[in-house]
């Protein structure tokens, strides 16, 4: 029989390379669901369809995590839908769209119907996400939110008492609401946290003044980070409505000491980014109420700070009842107890923030320590302040709805220091504690800035005079003028420096490293690979032999993911002549090694075996995850038999490399 020349052309489709970013192996890891809120049942399955409303996007444990909660008008097993707002096709979402069982149970008779509250965990930075609540046939419409980086510098919004329904007239307290979670959120485009200084509405089963609070698509947006107030503690619907990570809903944070009891309560705490978070139920203040009063508050903030402080940089408190205010309520008889229970617990934990409500009128403290002026020197208004071990700076934030004002109350001779609300020795008609007072009956919001060396802490006006301004719009005073005091235009400004001890403090910003690549080439010229020409064989077949023009595996990424590089052939064609690529077998070697390349397994020939050959994909080369990186060359020894019933001609063959990687 004559002889043939047999050609193989080695067709890679390459250069091929995928650049994979230091998450992708994140996100293939599936969500799980974190339940949350004590006592919760599994809602039983049910046909019938539910209303799906006051639905609010809550702050998780830390920066992957959001909560979300619902009311349902049917008690039917419910979850959450959660999908990369870009993966959306005509707003439909992906079938493979992660959800989260929720857990709920029945609303008090007062609210009617059902909870719900799942938890959404494994969110990855720089995102926008998209979501919905319910089931499949059923579901809410849908919503979105987007996370940012997840370390470095941020903005966070704290908003005082909206207090829905104070005013007598809910319409217009929600239009001062929203109007400044408008200007709040369009002015601070990027902010990532609402903190509530609590007092959500002034009736604590009153769903209408619930509806009306939950109506802003802000608090479906930007997570909102709930407080319990005196006007909130006094029912279920507060607890119904939000869930809260890492919630102790014991005995001792609440007022009566009942949590089964309908009422509120609970301390809870977070962090985000590079601030620890906690937050307390100030209603339970007196253990003669039956709850573990201030005792119990300054006990957990200890466990949770000794416990968790060292994972954040900055402390921050947050509770309802104001100890350092300026009006109505700072010479009330419970706030002055807590002001001298918890503020040399706070200086002594190295606390550098407490955010404050209650008393509808904003106020910035002097630098407190130990239940005293830090820093006797330390000036009215100053725009930089310098705790030392300590300092402590309170704020309390004005209505951010507008529904009602607390006129600035006068000093008196009983101290200053302590429970005392003797006068400010620098300023007279200020309170001994308070470094900034202000009341002008305009709405405003708090917008703390968290930066490496400093906090910044801004009182911004959200309003004027005029509507929406529900309590002037109803007759009280108002002296804000529009023209030097607008929108937007700042009531009080603080820069607060952080107390590094007697050492140098030293900080360098580490930026996220590149995430490197991963691909493959043709190490050189991809020239045909040449088989020469088949030589026969025990008078029955031909072989023929070569080798694979290398490739180059390049592997830079800071995921060390697993990789792999395979490859097929096509049929040996000739014209109308051909014969079937099963025949080609290789064996795969690594010419240099790097990148933890391994080489593949020995394929025989077909025509040994009767097997498949190369003619499926078969492995050239891999790397395990945690493989060091780095580059490294591949080659395969290849070996054709064919039986010499083949035609004689010049054939030729492609060689599809394919490579795979998280």
């Amino acid at each position: 029989m004559s002889s043939m020349r047999t050609k193989l052309f080695a067709g890679a489709r390459g250069p091929v390379r995928r650049r994979v970013a230091g998450t992708a192996v994140a996100a293939s890891v599936g969500l799980i669901l974190t339940l949350g809120g004590g006592g919760l049942t599994s809602p039983a399955a049910a046909a019938d369809p539910a209303a799906l409303t006051g639905i609010v996007l809550g702050v998780g444990a830390n920066e992957t995590q959001r909560t979300v909660s619902w009311y349902s008008s049917a008690d039917t097993a419910q979850k959450i839908q959660v999908a990369p707002t870009a993966r959306l096709a005509a707003g439909e979402f992906p079938a493979d769209a992660a959800t989260f069982d929720a857990l709920g149970g029945a609303n008090i008779s007062t609210s009617g119907g059902y909870n719900r509250h799942a938890t959404i965990t494994g969110l990855k930075e720089n995102t926008a996400y998209s979501y919905r609540v319910g089931g499949e046939g059923n579901w809410s419409a849908a919503y979105a939110f987007r996370t940012q980086d997840f370390e470095g510098e941020y903005d966070f919004l704290f908003l005082g008492d909206p207090q829905i329904g104070s005013s007598g007239d809910t319409a217009k307290d929600q239009a001062g609401w929203q109007d400044t979670l408008d200007v709040a959120t369009q002015a601070n485009k990027n902010a990532e946290l609402l903190v509530s200084g609590g007092d959500q509405v002034e009736s604590a089963n009153n769903e209408s003044q619930w509806n009306a609070f939950l109506a802003p698509d802000q608090l479906r947006q930007v997570p909102f980070a709930a407080t319990i107030g005196n006007h909130d503690v006094g029912g279920k619907a507060y607890e119904q409505h939000f869930s809260t990570p890492n919630t102790d809903r014991s005995g001792a944070y609440y007022s009566n000491g009942n949590p089964a009891s309908n009422t509120s309560g609970g301390d809870y705490w977070y962090i985000y980014k590079d601030v620890l978070f906690i937050d307390l139920n100030s209603n339970s203040y007196a253990t003669s109420q039956g709850g573990g009063g201030d005792e119990a508050h300054t006990k957990y903030v200890t466990d949770v700070i000794n416990q968790h402080g060292s994972e954040a940089k900055w402390k921050v408190l947050v509770y309802h009842h104001s100890i350092y205010s300026p009006a109505s309520h700072a010479k009330d008889g419970d706030n002055k107890a807590r002001r001298v229970d918890f503020p040399t617990t706070f200086s002594k934990l190295g606390v550098d923030i407490v955010l404050q409500g209650h008393d509808h009128s904003y106020s910035r403290s002097y630098l407190i320590k130990n239940g005293e002026k830090a820093n006797k020197n330390e000036q009215p208004a100053a725009a930089d302040v310098y705790p030392g071990p300590g300092g402590v700076l309170y704020v309390t934030a004005n209505s951010a709805s507008g529904s009602k004002y607390y006129d600035i109350t006068k000093p008196d001779s009983s101290g200053t220091s302590g429970a005392g609300n003797g006068a400010d020795p620098l300023n007279p008609d200020s309170y001994w504690y308070n470094s900034v007072q202000n009341q002008e009956h305009v709405r405003s919001y708090v917008k703390v800035q968290v930066r490496n060396e400093k906090l910044v802490v801004e009182n911004i006006r959200s309003g004027t005079c005029a509507a929406p301004n529900s309590e002037v719009e109803h007759g009280d005073w108002c002296n804000n003028t529009t023209a030097d005091q607008p929108v937007g235009s700042v009531v009080d400004k603080v820069s607060v420096h952080p107390y590094n001890g007697d050492g140098q403090s030293l900080q360098v910003d580490v930026p996220d490293a590149a995430p490197g690549e991963f691909g493959w080439t043709i190490d050189g010229y991809n020239g045909l690979v040449d088989l020469g020409t088949a030589k026969e064989q025990d008078g029955d077949h031909f072989t023929a032999a070569g080798k694979i023009n290398p490739i180059l595996v390049t592997d830079s990424r800071r995921t060390l993911s697993p990789w792999a590089v395979s490859a097929n052939v096509s049929d040996f064609k000739d014209a109308d002549k051909t014969f079937p690529g099963s025949y080609l077998g290789w064996s795969p070697y690594v010419l240099d090694q790097g990148a933890g390349a391994q080489a593949g397994v020995s394929v025989a020939s077909g025509y040994d075996d009767q097997g498949k050959g190369l003619s499926v994909s078969r492995g050239l080369s891999s790397a395990e995850q945690g493989h060091a990186r780095g580059k490294a060359r591949l080659g395969a020894d290849l070996d054709l038999k064919i039986p010499d019933s083949v035609r004689k001609g010049g054939y030729r063959a492609t060689l599809t490399i394919t490579a795979l990687s998280s």
